[in-house]
Order: structure tokens, then sequence, then C-alpha cells
């Protein structure tokens, strides 16, 4: 892979902001955007599980999806409480996904101001909170609903690799879904994927970046992402819808026509159609790799 470091500027105007990473779709880390909210010293472990200690919570493993593994379809479920006491005990790779802490503890939205000056078309009814214990993992995908993600990262470190969406092919994407095919688990022991099964990951040109406490990620629409949780921690992401049309339209056809294909297909056709979509995707990278001349 070429991979690049993530700018990183300690404050921006926005008129900087739109210039040189809105509007180009290249991702930046805010140092000091959240380091100006309450929450950035006021939540923590102890703090969030006062407050929404007893609410069940979906919990997932590092495990990849398969033919037959159902959209979203949590793991494992506990309390945030007893989640927090076990990721407390050591490595644990066991993640929260989408749980949306502020319909429980809607004050919470009071520790944070939105930054509207960078950008328009915040979805503000649904800020997410995720979390990780260290080792876990939030395998290489890219956000269905297409929307551009400020991710602040509150507790423990996050190790980020990032590509654009057009470099799809390069990354395996599985068709009909936001996944890739090859795995990168554990790159950061590792510091490389398979290379010899996914040769066109090679030629993938991409960032890497480690977050920590109080770092903002600006992750444009569409861009690809993999994570691992270098520490039990926990980020929260605004999500803001493109300003074009055909940016929202491209969400709304990935959440409301290509997902309900992929889970009819699943459902009744689904070792068929894997191996039609592993077809599809293996001559996509192939051509990519025609195109590059790549040996």
């Amino acid at each position: 892979m070429q991979l690049q470091p993530v700018d990183r500027v300690d404050s921006i105007s926005a008129e900087d902001f739109q210039q040189r990473y809105y509007l180009p779709l290249k991702p930046v880390v805010l140092s000091n955007l959240a380091k100006e909210w309450p929450a950035y010293t006021k939540w923590n472990w102890a703090y969030f599980k006062e407050i929404v200690g007893s609410k069940k919570v979906g919990l997932y493993n590092n495990i990849k999806s398969d033919a037959y593994t159902p959209i979203n379809t949590a793991d494992d479920y506990k309390t945030f409480g007893e989640y927090v006491d076990m990721i407390s005990k050591g490595p644990a790779g066991w993640r929260i996904f989408l749980f949306n802490i502020f319909d429980h503890a809607p004050q919470l939205t009071q520790d944070f101001t939105w930054p509207d000056h960078l950008m328009k078309g915040f979805v503000k009814k649904y800020p997410m909170l995720f979390v990780g214990g260290a080792t876990s993992i939030t395998h290489m995908h890219f956000d269905i609903d297409m929307s551009h993600i400020l991710h602040t990262q509150f507790v423990g470190r996050k190790k980020v690799l990032l590509f654009p969406f057009e470099e799809q092919h390069k990354l395996y994407r599985k068709p009909f879904e936001v996944l890739s095919l090859a795995d990168f688990s554990n790159y950061n022991q590792n510091g490389r994927p398979d290379y010899t099964q996914f040769p066109a990951l090679k030629l993938a040109k991409g960032f890497e970046v480690i977050l920590n406490h109080g770092d903002t990620l600006f992750m444009p629409a569409g861009y690809w992402h993999h994570m691992e949780y270098l520490d039990s921690g926990f980020a929260m992401s605004l999500r803001a819808l493109q300003s074009s049309i055909g940016g929202k339209l491209k969400g709304a056809w990935n959440l409301f026509g290509m997902r309900n294909i992929d889970t009819l297909m699943k459902k009744t056709a689904p070792k068929w159609w894997y191996e039609y979509k592993k077809t599809s995707l293996l001559k996509a990278a192939e051509k990519e790799m025609e195109s590059a001349d790549f040996k």
C-alpha cells in the first residue's frame, strides 16, 4: 500500500477547511476542536457507567462477515456497565457499534458544540458513540449513507487506515456491500495485509493515523476506513450529509436499494451470491493491476 500521514492542524478557519480538505475530499485531524468542549474532560468510563450502566448494548467481535452473516447483527449482549468492567480487565476484542447513548442520556448533547462553522448538513438527531476494548477491530468499510464524518476520540488510542472511495477495486470491495473482502486484521501488529492473496492492495493509495484523546478526524464522504483500538476507548461521530443532490442520492441508493438487494440474495442464495461477488471483485482487482502494468 502507498500510505501517507494525515495532516494535523491545531486550528483552522472555515474557509481554509473548505478549500484544503472539504472540497478536495482530503482527511485531516483537527487537534483542538474538541478540547473546547466540556466533554473533553467530563466524558470517561466512570461517568458513562453512572448514567447508562444498566442499558443493554449489542457487542460485536473481530470475526469478519461471510456469506451467511446477517447485516449488523450483534454477537452478544451485556449491560454497558458489564461491558466496561470486562474491557477494564485487559485486552478484549469486543466493541459496541452504533449505540445512541444520547437517546438514553440526552443531557450529553450539552457537552459538545456542533461545528456548523466548518460544514453544513449535520444530522443532529443521530450523533453516535463507538466503543471498543483494546485489540478490537472495525474492519475495512465505507459508511453506507456516504456522509462526511467528524470522528472525535475521547479515551484511548486508535489506529486508522483511510482510502478514498475510488480505491474500492484495489481494496477488493464486495459488490452490493460496503465491505472489503481483504482482511486487514491486526494491521497494527503486522504492518501489512496479505499481499499474496490480495496483490492489488499494493497499488492502493491512502492514509494512516493514530488518534489520541481529543483528536477529531475529518473523514470525507465515501472514505474507506479500518480501525484498530490500541487501548480500550470510545469516540463520537458527527455525520453531515453531502451538499450535492448526487451525493445524497448515492447514500439513499446504498441504504434503500443496494442493501435490500444484498439482504434478499443472502437469504435466498447465500453461497451462490457470495461466489458471484467474489468472482466479480477479483476480476475488478485484476483490471486495476493490468491498467497499472502491475507485476
